[in-house]
């Protein structure tokens, strides 16, 4: 077991490295992850539209929120392949099943943030 990359840092310190790791995983998922840029220009082009939106303070932030929580669910999915792809490449159904699932969740991030820039163009 290896020890955790925090262990010992505490403060600033931790905080900065921790930093350091978000940075690198975004870095990670731009390189490696189709899905993951095309996710995220999709929120580089829809969020500042729904910020010149003429259109209520509530309206622009569900628009904002759904396009980070694509990113944020995007993000998550390349994790869970990466550490199953990581485990083993043999076919199994219950990686098989992890990465269906993955997918799933980014399925629903997608229907919902349609379904919110139709609710809010149409309020």
């Amino acid at each position: 077991m290896t020890e955790s990359p925090f262990k010992g840092k505490t403060g600033i310190k931790r905080v900065f490295n921790a930093l350091g790791y978000s940075i690198d995983g975004l870095i990670a998922g731009w390189q490696n992850e189709a899905a993951f840029r095309q996710v995220l220009l999709l929120a580089v082009a829809g969020i500042p539209i729904a910020l010149f939106l003429p259109v209520p303070i509530w309206g622009k932030a569900l628009l904002i929120g759904s396009h980070l929580a694509c990113v944020i669910v995007e993000l998550l999915n390349s994790a869970v392949e990466a550490a199953v792809d990581h485990t083993s490449l043999e076919k199994h159904h219950l990686a098989k099943r992890a990465k269906d699932l993955g997918s799933a969740a980014q399925l629903i991030g997608l229907i919902n943030l349609t379904a919110m820039w139709v609710l809010v163009l149409l309020a």
